[in-house]
């Protein structure tokens, strides 16, 4: 027995779950395992395992967790924590996500994202708590992965002058559109992190998962998230009548809101195509690799958009296009 299970143990046994079977349950990109536990009553919660020794830390789950419940948000509610060790008892919320819901009964799409629409809605209504800021500067050094961990791994060398014109100009957009005021951004808003609740009501049918790294950020930024998600196609359709919905119920600025959109978009995705070079080259997980055509999709999309401009050139030219070639070169 390991010294993480023997520490397991010796939590859940001060808690209503002592005794109860175990399973593991699919866990993330980053060091948290999960397992389902089951008393002999049929009742049911999730154990959290996230070692500190490996850089992780319950605190901001269970914080942010009881924030989003006192807005009447479905984040996992805590019933029990050792956070010097790393261990949560939470909430099973069960195995509805969004991405295996959908394909299930595609017509419900539309249903599913305007709930996790409305969530947002909640979010940008509600008061902020204290958060780091998740401003130009580091969404810039962010955007800056994509030459660090994509495109100078595949040519072989930097190209530090790109990637410094690129930071300067790109910086200066976000600058200048991404004003006002922030909110909530949980930052991986998307179909594999979202669970369908149907017996719930409102944004509450909505589960919430993965919002331990939340920051206080621009209001577009979960929308991007849930809508060019790279695990899945959003249909234009969706994507279109949930940033109309969004709009109208918020009261922002169209024009200003679909710009901000698309920068953020760029942004986000930019950031996503040196996360998955990192995790395929220096992780050894190449189904990261695999989403990298979708992901420059996106960021060929959303470069498009006039506020862009002063960086769009200087992507297409210094940013290789993941061709199989470049792609088995992430896979090594």
């Amino acid at each position: 027995m390991t010294d993480r299970s023997t520490l397991a143990d010796s939590f859940l046994a001060t808690t209503f779950m002592a005794g109860a079977t175990r399973g593991p349950l699919a866990g993330d990109a980053s060091n948290r395992r999960y397992e389902r536990l089951r008393d002999a009553g049929g009742r049911t919660a999730v154990l959290m395992d996230a070692p500190p020794d490996k850089g992780e830390d319950v605190r901001p789950f269970v914080r942010i967790a009881r924030h989003l419940h006192g807005l009447g948000l479905s984040a996992p509610e805590i019933y029990a924590e050792d956070t010097t060790h790393g261990f949560l008892l939470i909430e099973d919320l069960g195995d509805a996500l969004f991405s295996r819901v959908i394909p299930k009964d595609p017509a419900i799409e539309a249903t599913l994202y305007r709930a996790a629409t409305d969530v947002l809605v909640t979010l940008a209504q509600a008061p902020l708590p204290q958060l780091d800021p998740y401003g130009p500067q580091r969404m810039t050094d962010l955007a800056c992965l994509a030459f660090t961990k994509y495109r100078d791994p595949v040519a072989g060398a930097a190209d530090a002058q790109a990637q410094t014109e690129f930071a300067t100009r790109f910086r200066e957009i976000l600058e200048r559109t991404t004003t006002g005021r922030t909110v909530l951004a949980q930052r991986d808003y998307h179909a594999d992190n979202l669970l369908w609740l149907p017996e719930r009501e409102g944004p509450a049918r909505v589960g919430l998962l993965d919002f331990q790294d939340a920051m206080a950020g621009h209001p577009a930024y979960d929308l991007v998230s849930l809508l060019q998600d790279v695990r899945r196609d959003v249909s234009p359709e969706v994507e279109d009548q949930m940033l109309a919905h969004y709009i109208a119920d918020t009261g922002v600025a169209d024009s200003d809101f679909r710009t901000v959109y698309r920068v953020l978009g760029a942004q986000r995705n930019l950031r996503i195509l040196g996360v998955f070079g990192r995790l395929g080259l220096d992780y050894g997980k190449p189904h990261y690799v695999d989403m990298i055509p979708k992901v420059w999709a996106h960021v060929m999309r959303d470069i498009a958009d006039p506020a862009l401009a002063p960086v769009a050139q200087l992507l297409r030219d210094s940013l290789p296009e993941p061709t199989p070639a470049v792609l088995a070169r992430l896979r090594r």
